[in-house]
Protein backbone atom coordinates (compact mmCIF):
# COMPACT_ATOMS: atom_id res chain seq x y z
CA UNK A 1 0.00 0.00 0.00
CA UNK A 2 1.43 3.73 -0.74
CA UNK A 3 -1.04 5.52 -0.19
CA UNK A 4 -1.68 6.78 3.42
CA UNK A 5 -5.07 5.21 5.39
CA UNK A 6 -7.53 6.55 6.60
CA UNK A 7 -7.82 4.26 9.63
CA UNK A 8 -5.20 1.76 11.00
CA UNK A 9 -6.68 -0.98 12.78
CA UNK A 10 -4.69 -2.92 15.04
CA UNK A 11 -5.57 -6.24 16.38
CA UNK A 12 -3.41 -7.93 19.08
CA UNK A 13 -3.59 -12.21 19.05
CA UNK A 14 -1.49 -15.09 20.27
CA UNK A 15 -2.13 -18.72 19.61
CA UNK A 16 -5.83 -17.93 17.99
CA UNK A 17 -5.24 -18.59 14.45
CA UNK A 18 -8.88 -19.41 13.20
CA UNK A 19 -10.32 -16.19 15.90
CA UNK A 20 -7.74 -13.72 14.23
CA UNK A 21 -8.31 -14.73 10.39
CA UNK A 22 -12.28 -14.24 11.51
CA UNK A 23 -11.59 -10.86 13.00
CA UNK A 24 -8.89 -9.92 10.11
CA UNK A 25 -12.06 -10.88 7.40
CA UNK A 26 -14.07 -8.68 8.69
CA UNK A 27 -11.79 -5.93 9.16
CA UNK A 28 -10.95 -5.92 5.43
CA UNK A 29 -15.13 -6.34 4.08
CA UNK A 30 -15.51 -2.64 5.25
CA UNK A 31 -17.22 -0.32 3.15
CA UNK A 32 -14.23 1.88 2.94
CA UNK A 33 -10.70 0.58 1.88
CA UNK A 34 -8.19 2.97 2.58
CA UNK A 35 -7.26 1.18 5.81
CA UNK A 36 -4.28 -0.62 6.69
CA UNK A 37 -4.56 -3.97 9.09
CA UNK A 38 -1.88 -4.59 11.73
CA UNK A 39 -1.79 -7.74 13.53
CA UNK A 40 0.76 -7.99 16.51
CA UNK A 41 1.72 -11.01 17.44
CA UNK A 42 2.09 -11.21 21.04
CA UNK A 43 5.06 -13.53 21.33
CA UNK A 44 6.04 -16.41 18.53
CA UNK A 45 3.32 -17.71 17.08
CA UNK A 46 3.85 -19.55 13.96
CA UNK A 47 0.70 -20.95 12.99
CA UNK A 48 -0.94 -17.69 13.03
CA UNK A 49 1.72 -15.85 10.94
CA UNK A 50 1.17 -18.76 8.70
CA UNK A 51 -2.64 -18.32 8.42
CA UNK A 52 -2.09 -14.73 8.17
CA UNK A 53 0.72 -15.10 5.24
CA UNK A 54 -2.97 -17.17 3.31
CA UNK A 55 -4.71 -13.98 2.97
CA UNK A 56 -3.23 -11.84 0.14
CA UNK A 57 -4.35 -8.23 0.82
CA UNK A 58 -1.18 -5.20 0.95
CA UNK A 59 -3.47 -3.50 3.44
CA UNK A 60 -2.45 -6.43 6.03
CA UNK A 61 0.89 -6.59 7.77
CA UNK A 62 2.17 -8.62 10.90
CA UNK A 63 4.08 -7.16 13.62
CA UNK A 64 5.36 -10.16 15.37
CA UNK A 65 6.67 -9.92 19.42
CA UNK A 66 9.84 -11.80 20.65
CA UNK A 67 7.90 -12.14 23.79
CA UNK A 68 4.37 -12.01 25.03
CA UNK A 69 3.70 -8.85 26.81
CA UNK A 70 0.25 -8.70 27.48
CA UNK A 71 -2.62 -6.87 24.85
CA UNK A 72 -2.16 -3.50 26.40
CA UNK A 73 1.94 -3.58 25.07
CA UNK A 74 0.63 -5.33 21.90
CA UNK A 75 -2.23 -2.50 21.54
CA UNK A 76 0.59 -0.01 22.01
CA UNK A 77 2.87 -1.35 19.36
CA UNK A 78 0.29 -1.72 16.76
CA UNK A 79 -0.52 2.34 17.25
CA UNK A 80 3.43 3.02 17.13
CA UNK A 81 3.19 1.07 13.74
CA UNK A 82 0.24 2.87 12.56
CA UNK A 83 0.20 5.44 9.41
CA UNK A 84 -3.26 6.35 9.16
CA UNK A 85 -4.26 9.64 11.55
CA UNK A 86 -7.38 7.28 13.16
CA UNK A 87 -6.88 4.17 15.08
CA UNK A 88 -9.17 1.82 15.64
CA UNK A 89 -8.87 -1.57 17.76
CA UNK A 90 -10.31 -4.63 17.80
CA UNK A 91 -9.84 -7.86 19.51
CA UNK A 92 -8.98 -10.94 17.87
CA UNK A 93 -12.12 -12.90 19.11
CA UNK A 94 -14.72 -10.01 17.60
CA UNK A 95 -15.42 -9.34 14.41
CA UNK A 96 -16.95 -5.83 13.28
CA UNK A 97 -20.18 -4.88 10.57
CA UNK A 98 -19.38 -3.75 7.40
CA UNK A 99 -20.30 -0.25 7.89
CA UNK A 100 -18.20 0.18 11.33
CA UNK A 101 -15.25 2.07 10.47
CA UNK A 102 -17.33 4.48 7.74
CA UNK A 103 -20.22 4.95 10.46
CA UNK A 104 -17.46 6.03 12.43
CA UNK A 105 -15.51 8.13 10.51
CA UNK A 106 -18.67 10.18 10.05
CA UNK A 107 -19.70 10.49 13.35
CA UNK A 108 -16.12 12.11 13.96
CA UNK A 109 -16.83 14.77 11.78
CA UNK A 110 -19.63 15.98 13.96
CA UNK A 111 -17.87 16.10 16.75
CA UNK A 112 -17.17 19.38 19.13
CA UNK A 113 -13.63 18.38 20.39
CA UNK A 114 -10.51 18.51 17.95
CA UNK A 115 -10.12 14.94 19.41
CA UNK A 116 -12.99 12.30 19.67
CA UNK A 117 -12.89 9.50 21.06
CA UNK A 118 -15.77 7.54 18.90
CA UNK A 119 -17.36 3.97 19.85
CA UNK A 120 -20.17 1.85 19.22
CA UNK A 121 -22.84 -0.09 20.49
CA UNK A 122 -22.31 -4.06 20.01
CA UNK A 123 -24.05 -6.92 19.93
CA UNK A 124 -23.26 -9.34 22.47
CA UNK A 125 -23.36 -12.76 21.54
CA UNK A 126 -23.37 -15.49 24.22
CA UNK A 127 -24.39 -18.85 24.45
CA UNK A 128 -27.83 -18.57 26.16
CA UNK A 129 -28.88 -14.93 24.50
CA UNK A 130 -28.01 -12.04 21.74
CA UNK A 131 -28.94 -8.56 23.09
CA UNK A 132 -27.33 -4.89 22.16
CA UNK A 133 -25.30 -2.81 24.55
CA UNK A 134 -25.24 -0.27 25.84
CA UNK A 135 -29.11 -0.23 26.24
CA UNK A 136 -29.06 3.58 26.48
CA UNK A 137 -26.73 6.29 25.28
CA UNK A 138 -25.75 9.19 27.49
CA UNK A 139 -27.83 11.75 28.42
CA UNK A 140 -27.25 15.34 27.96
CA UNK A 141 -24.96 16.72 30.71
CA UNK A 142 -24.82 13.09 32.53
CA UNK A 143 -21.09 12.41 33.62
CA UNK A 144 -19.47 9.83 31.76
CA UNK A 145 -17.98 7.77 34.32
CA UNK A 146 -21.74 7.36 35.61
CA UNK A 147 -23.13 6.80 32.69
CA UNK A 148 -20.53 3.69 32.08
CA UNK A 149 -20.85 3.01 35.96
CA UNK A 150 -23.74 3.77 37.70
CA UNK A 151 -26.59 0.81 37.59
CA UNK A 152 -30.22 1.02 36.50
CA UNK A 153 -31.02 -2.61 36.78
CA UNK A 154 -29.69 -5.51 39.21
CA UNK A 155 -28.44 -7.65 36.24
CA UNK A 156 -26.72 -5.20 34.19
CA UNK A 157 -25.47 -1.58 33.69
CA UNK A 158 -27.15 0.82 30.98
CA UNK A 159 -24.09 2.24 29.94
CA UNK A 160 -20.72 0.35 28.28
CA UNK A 161 -17.83 0.50 26.29
CA UNK A 162 -15.14 -2.33 24.97
CA UNK A 163 -11.91 -2.49 23.01
CA UNK A 164 -13.09 -3.30 19.72
CA UNK A 165 -15.55 -0.46 19.47
CA UNK A 166 -12.91 2.09 19.80
CA UNK A 167 -11.93 4.27 17.34
CA UNK A 168 -9.56 7.55 18.66
CA UNK A 169 -7.18 9.55 16.79
CA UNK A 170 -3.59 8.08 16.67
CA UNK A 171 -2.81 11.31 18.20
CA UNK A 172 -4.18 10.57 21.04
CA UNK A 173 -3.40 6.91 21.32
CA UNK A 174 0.57 7.69 21.35
CA UNK A 175 -0.21 10.27 24.13
CA UNK A 176 -2.39 8.36 26.00
CA UNK A 177 -1.07 4.83 25.79
CA UNK A 178 -2.84 1.34 27.79
CA UNK A 179 -1.46 0.20 30.66
CA UNK A 180 0.67 -2.45 30.61
CA UNK A 181 0.50 -5.08 32.81
CA UNK A 182 -2.85 -3.94 33.69
CA UNK A 183 -5.38 -7.17 33.50
CA UNK A 184 -8.93 -5.96 34.16
CA UNK A 185 -10.61 -2.84 33.00
CA UNK A 186 -7.91 -1.88 29.95
CA UNK A 187 -11.02 0.26 28.33
CA UNK A 188 -12.10 1.91 31.03
CA UNK A 189 -8.08 2.69 32.26
CA UNK A 190 -7.32 3.87 29.08
CA UNK A 191 -10.67 5.85 28.32
CA UNK A 192 -10.90 7.78 31.64
CA UNK A 193 -7.28 9.21 31.04
CA UNK A 194 -7.99 9.98 27.69
CA UNK A 195 -11.09 11.93 28.35
CA UNK A 196 -9.83 14.06 30.63
CA UNK A 197 -7.80 15.82 28.63
CA UNK A 198 -9.60 19.08 27.31
CA UNK A 199 -9.42 18.18 23.93
CA UNK A 200 -10.77 14.96 23.94
CA UNK A 201 -14.46 13.61 23.69
CA UNK A 202 -16.27 10.81 23.71
CA UNK A 203 -18.75 10.44 21.30
CA UNK A 204 -21.14 7.05 20.72
CA UNK A 205 -22.87 5.88 17.55
CA UNK A 206 -26.21 4.57 17.91
CA UNK A 207 -25.94 1.93 16.13
CA UNK A 208 -24.22 -1.49 16.88
CA UNK A 209 -21.17 -2.21 14.97
CA UNK A 210 -19.45 -4.42 16.61
CA UNK A 211 -19.94 -8.62 17.32
CA UNK A 212 -18.65 -9.54 20.65
CA UNK A 213 -18.33 -13.31 21.13
CA UNK A 214 -18.54 -14.02 24.87
CA UNK A 215 -17.94 -17.73 24.33
CA UNK A 216 -17.65 -19.00 27.96
CA UNK A 217 -16.66 -22.23 27.38
CA UNK A 218 -13.05 -20.19 26.02
CA UNK A 219 -9.95 -19.49 28.38
CA UNK A 220 -9.31 -15.51 28.88
CA UNK A 221 -8.57 -12.76 31.08
CA UNK A 222 -11.66 -11.52 31.74
CA UNK A 223 -12.78 -14.22 33.97
CA UNK A 224 -10.09 -14.29 36.27
CA UNK A 225 -11.04 -12.56 39.81
CA UNK A 226 -7.30 -10.36 40.50
CA UNK A 227 -9.59 -8.60 42.98
CA UNK A 228 -6.49 -6.78 45.28
CA UNK A 229 -4.85 -5.75 41.96
CA UNK A 230 -7.71 -4.39 40.73
CA UNK A 231 -8.97 -2.98 44.29
CA UNK A 232 -5.77 -0.47 44.08
CA UNK A 233 -6.45 0.36 40.36
CA UNK A 234 -9.53 1.73 42.16
CA UNK A 235 -8.15 3.49 44.72
CA UNK A 236 -5.94 5.27 42.35
CA UNK A 237 -8.23 6.56 39.38
CA UNK A 238 -10.65 8.16 42.29
CA UNK A 239 -9.70 12.09 41.15
CA UNK A 240 -11.20 10.84 37.97
CA UNK A 241 -14.53 9.15 39.21
CA UNK A 242 -17.76 10.88 40.77
CA UNK A 243 -18.58 9.71 44.17
CA UNK A 244 -21.41 7.82 42.50
CA UNK A 245 -19.35 6.06 40.21
CA UNK A 246 -16.54 5.10 42.35
CA UNK A 247 -19.50 3.10 45.02
CA UNK A 248 -21.06 1.53 41.70
CA UNK A 249 -17.58 0.58 40.37
CA UNK A 250 -16.44 -0.85 44.19
CA UNK A 251 -19.67 -2.33 44.77
CA UNK A 252 -20.28 -4.39 41.76
CA UNK A 253 -17.26 -4.72 39.20
CA UNK A 254 -14.46 -5.30 41.96
CA UNK A 255 -17.17 -6.97 44.29
CA UNK A 256 -17.83 -9.39 41.19
CA UNK A 257 -14.21 -10.59 41.28
CA UNK A 258 -13.75 -10.03 45.01
CA UNK A 259 -17.23 -12.19 45.60
CA UNK A 260 -15.04 -15.69 45.05
CA UNK A 261 -13.44 -15.29 47.94
CA UNK A 262 -16.26 -16.33 50.18
CA UNK A 263 -14.50 -13.76 52.63
CA UNK A 264 -16.55 -11.64 55.26
CA UNK A 265 -13.78 -9.33 55.70
CA UNK A 266 -13.35 -8.38 52.14
CA UNK A 267 -17.05 -8.03 51.93
CA UNK A 268 -17.03 -5.07 55.07
CA UNK A 269 -13.71 -3.88 53.33
CA UNK A 270 -14.97 -2.94 49.81
CA UNK A 271 -18.68 -2.05 51.75
CA UNK A 272 -16.62 0.65 53.82
CA UNK A 273 -14.46 1.82 51.18
CA UNK A 274 -17.99 2.59 48.94
CA UNK A 275 -19.48 4.64 51.57
CA UNK A 276 -15.92 6.05 52.77
CA UNK A 277 -15.51 7.36 49.15
CA UNK A 278 -18.22 7.45 47.32
CA UNK A 279 -21.88 8.07 47.45
CA UNK A 280 -23.61 4.62 46.76
CA UNK A 281 -27.66 4.50 46.00
CA UNK A 282 -30.34 1.91 47.00
CA UNK A 283 -29.80 -0.53 44.29
CA UNK A 284 -26.29 -0.38 44.83
CA UNK A 285 -26.94 -2.14 48.29
CA UNK A 286 -29.05 -4.26 46.46
CA UNK A 287 -27.01 -5.11 43.73
CA UNK A 288 -23.67 -5.63 46.70
CA UNK A 289 -25.77 -8.20 48.23
CA UNK A 290 -26.84 -10.02 45.28
CA UNK A 291 -23.07 -10.55 43.74
CA UNK A 292 -21.90 -11.82 47.23
CA UNK A 293 -25.13 -14.28 47.64
CA UNK A 294 -25.90 -15.42 44.25
CA UNK A 295 -23.77 -17.86 42.78
CA UNK A 296 -21.50 -15.99 39.40
CA UNK A 297 -23.50 -18.56 37.01
CA UNK A 298 -26.74 -18.36 38.11
CA UNK A 299 -26.23 -15.04 38.37
CA UNK A 300 -25.03 -14.90 34.38
CA UNK A 301 -27.92 -16.96 33.34
CA UNK A 302 -30.62 -14.48 34.96
CA UNK A 303 -28.66 -11.57 33.52
CA UNK A 304 -28.68 -13.45 29.97
CA UNK A 305 -32.56 -13.52 30.30
CA UNK A 306 -33.07 -10.55 31.41
CA UNK A 307 -31.43 -8.31 28.83
CA UNK A 308 -32.69 -10.76 25.95
CA UNK A 309 -36.06 -10.39 26.80
CA UNK A 310 -36.37 -6.84 27.44
CA UNK A 311 -33.89 -6.20 24.02
CA UNK A 312 -37.74 -5.40 22.48
CA UNK A 313 -37.04 -3.40 19.40
CA UNK A 314 -33.11 -3.37 19.01
CA UNK A 315 -31.85 -4.82 16.28
CA UNK A 316 -31.01 -8.28 15.33
CA UNK A 317 -27.23 -8.88 13.51
CA UNK A 318 -29.08 -9.23 9.45
CA UNK A 319 -30.66 -5.25 10.49
CA UNK A 320 -27.49 -4.09 11.81
CA UNK A 321 -25.62 -5.50 8.48
CA UNK A 322 -28.77 -4.44 6.48
CA UNK A 323 -28.23 -0.15 7.77
CA UNK A 324 -26.67 1.67 4.99
CA UNK A 325 -27.68 5.53 6.61
CA UNK A 326 -25.21 7.40 8.16
CA UNK A 327 -25.96 6.95 11.62
CA UNK A 328 -27.12 9.21 14.73
CA UNK A 329 -24.56 10.31 17.01
CA UNK A 330 -24.77 11.20 20.58
CA UNK A 331 -22.24 12.81 22.56
CA UNK A 332 -20.94 12.11 25.50
CA UNK A 333 -21.08 15.11 28.20
CA UNK A 334 -18.05 15.42 30.87
CA UNK A 335 -18.27 18.70 32.39
CA UNK A 336 -15.37 17.32 34.59
CA UNK A 337 -12.89 14.93 33.96
CA UNK A 338 -14.96 11.61 34.29
CA UNK A 339 -15.38 9.21 31.07
CA UNK A 340 -15.98 6.02 30.07
CA UNK A 341 -16.21 2.53 31.69
CA UNK A 342 -15.53 -0.75 29.80
CA UNK A 343 -16.24 -3.87 29.64
CA UNK A 344 -18.15 -6.99 30.90
CA UNK A 345 -22.09 -6.74 31.01
CA UNK A 346 -22.32 -8.26 34.46
CA UNK A 347 -21.82 -6.08 35.77
CA UNK A 348 -20.14 -3.33 33.93
CA UNK A 349 -16.51 -4.34 34.11
CA UNK A 350 -13.57 -4.10 31.53
CA UNK A 351 -12.64 -7.12 29.73
CA UNK A 352 -9.44 -6.89 29.22
CA UNK A 353 -8.27 -10.03 26.81
CA UNK A 354 -4.63 -11.39 26.28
Amino acid sequence: MTRTPDVSVVIPTCDRPDLVVRAVRSALAQTIDTIEVVVVLDGGDEATRAALAEMRDDRLRVVPLPERGGAPNARNVGVREARAPWTAFLDDDDEWLPEKLATQLAAARTARAPLPVVASRLINRTPRAEFVLPRRLPEPGEPVSEYLTVRRGLFHGDGFIQTSTIMAPTELLRRVPFTVGLRRQQELDWTLRAVSHPDVELVMTAEPLVVWHQDEDRPRISLESPWEAQFEWLRATRPLLTPRAYAALAMSVISSMAATTRSFRVFRVLLAEARRHGRPSVIDYVTYLQIWLIPPDLRHRLRDRVLNRRRGGQPSLPDARRADAVPGTQRAAHAEPVPSVVGEPDPVAGAGRQ
